[in-house]
């Protein structure tokens, strides 16, 4: 990592939160590797086994591992996140809801992205496959991403971007699951650094 002269503007910083595999974490590590000024300072997970604590170690940020217990009932993951001071919070593909301590100190700069058009498809057990799943049997015309700030409630927060994609009648869960993956990898690096910019 590069040291910033005295005079040169601080580094804004990105904190990622991730569950799983962390394509989109790696892609907004990539994209921001070719962006001055702005960095993904840490990466954390609920899961030890998550593939995104290996590619964020591969690309040399820092990753953490925290349990159930020190998220939800103590004060440890606020106060490690208050000594990094993010500008933006970022949830990749995160499936626990962030505790309420942790948004009132981070007000809007908390964001998630959902691989639907919300308000449809969003809430509680609606992630990855579930929604796609849920797109293709209502017979959608259309599906897309959701890119938005993070309140108390899966899905709730105010939207800031939306993208769509059209279907057709013969796509299937692998192909829609592929057309928002596209739309993810696109637009969720550019929402972030227009926000931070």
């Amino acid at each position: 990592m590069t040291q910033s002269s005295p005079n040169s503007p601080k580094n804004k910083k990105i904190v990622i939160f991730a569950s799983g595999t962390g394509t989109n974490a790696e892609n907004i590590i990539n994209y921001f590797n070719k962006v001055k000024n702005i960095e993904v300072s840490h990466v954390f997970s609920n899961n030890p086994n998550a593939k995104v604590l290996q590619k964020a170690h591969f690309k040399n940020v820092p990753a953490g591992v925290f349990d159930r217990d020190s998220f939800y009932h103590s004060t440890e993951m606020l106060d490690l996140l208050q000594e990094i001071e993010p500008d933006l919070i970022v949830l990749a593909g995160f499936l626990w809801l962030m505790p309420e301590s942790i948004i009132k100190a981070f007000p809007n700069q908390i964001i998630n992205i959902h691989p639907a058009l919300l308000p449809k498809y969003g809430g509680k057990g609606m992630y990855g496959d579930h929604v796609h799943t849920a797109v293709l049997e209502n017979k959608e015309e259309k599906s897309g991403i959701t890119i938005h700030y993070v309140n108390e409630n899966y899905d709730e927060g105010q939207i800031i971007q939306q993208f769509e994609v059209e279907l057709e009648e013969v796509d299937t869960l692998r192909t829609l699951r592929d057309k928002i993956h596209i739309l993810e990898y696109e637009n969720y690096p550019v929402v972030i650094h227009q926000l931070l910019s």
